[in-house]
């Protein structure tokens, strides 16, 4: 790192805000280039290494520099698990994208932002608001003035998503369907142990969308988890859709993109105002980008392997799926935001 990293700092994105130190009030700096972000499944503390350059600079000195104006980021929000990594992977490789994925900054914003109002918040309402708009200005930080920024979010940072999604916001929503969502997760020990991980923060946020838990989590299967996972998701960007006002929003199920990918990437790097021809979109959906796993690319994948996966997922646990789409619906009969949303899903909005 350098003497001058407030100077560096205005210069482009090489210098990314990569988490913040709450006790002491610091935010690390972290050096990386172009190549740097476009070969990083997740920008959180997964790529700390002995050999990354960084530096902890106080807060307070990071908001003091003025920065040019930049464009306002563009955004991929997802439910988990549904080809996130692999869009912004192949969106990241058309020269107007810097695509960033999982920024730890904006998950610490998250968390944050879900207690700002409580006597624990480490910082006051007026001073997240501040810092909020702080982050997303240093995020929006590229190499060239050609490049717009692109953000592939952590699933749980939707519940920010209409606080990001500005006038001039344009974002992609990936999801699948229910029926193909709870065998994707069954089929993966990681996915599985995710879920277990992370059952009770869903259903608590779901909670605050419903007024009140649909359910106690022990009496969840993991079927169930599941689908609680999916329906915790699936709100909150629903409701993001209905409070986001003019914020241009694309929803694609990504079991949609797998039938045509060619002709899906176009579409969604239309949607985001980049160029991406025809013949283009065809090299990357036909490259190794496809033929790798996008969260671990060392490791080979295909839809040919992710289908079979499906196909032994859905007959091993055959009863259990049932049982937890019945519990879905018997909760969205309950719940009218619930149905909203599923009826959203359906109708392929």
């Amino acid at each position: 790192m350098t003497n001058n990293w407030q100077n560096q700092f205005t210069q482009s994105a090489e210098l990314l805000p990569h988490l913040v130190d709450l006790p002491n009030d610091q935010v690390l700096l972290s050096y990386l280039t172009q190549e740097d972000y476009r070969k990083a499944s997740f920008l959180d503390q997964r790529i700390i290494t002995p050999q990354l350059r960084r530096q902890l600079v106080p807060w307070s000195e990071l908001s003091r520099i003025t920065l040019p104006a930049t464009a306002t980021p563009q955004y991929i929000f997802h439910i988990g698990h549904v080809g996130s990594t692999l869009l912004s992977r192949l969106l990241g490789e058309i020269d107007t994208v810097l695509a960033l994925r999982e920024p730890q900054l904006l998950r610490n914003l998250c968390e944050i932002s879900q207690i700002r109002d409580e006597p624990e918040s480490p910082w006051s309402p007026d001073l997240y608001k501040q810092r909020f708009s702080e982050t997303v200005r240093w995020l929006s930080r590229s190499f060239h003035t050609d490049q717009r920024v692109m953000i592939k979010a952590s699933s749980f940072v939707s519940e920010i998503a209409p606080q990001l999604l500005t006038e001039s916001s344009a974002a992609l929503i990936l999801y699948a369907p229910l029926n193909r969502y709870i065998p994707t997760i069954l089929a993966g020990e990681a996915s599985v142990q995710e879920t277990h991980m992370m059952a009770g923060a869903r259903l608590k946020r779901l909670a605050r969308h419903l007024g009140k838990a649909p359910a106690q989590l022990w009496e969840l299967s993991l079927a169930q988890r599941v689908a609680m996972s999916w329906m915790c998701e699936i709100v909150s960007l629903f409701v993001s859709e209905k409070t986001s006002g003019s914020a241009n929003l694309l929803w694609m199920d990504f079991e949609s993109f797998l039938r045509d990918p060619g002709e899906r990437l176009t579409t969604a790097a239309t949607h985001f105002g980049h160029d991406l021809t025809a013949e283009k979109a065809n090299e990357l959906v036909t490259g190794p980008i496809m033929s790798s796993y996008s969260k671990a690319p060392e490791h080979d994948y295909s839809s040919d392997l992710r289908q079979e996966l499906l196909d032994e997922a859905n007959k091993s646990h055959a009863a259990d799926i049932r049982a937890a789409i019945v519990w879905a619906e018997k909760i969205a009969a309950e719940f009218p935001l619930v149905a909203e949303a599923m009826q959203w899903i359906e109708t392929g909005k």
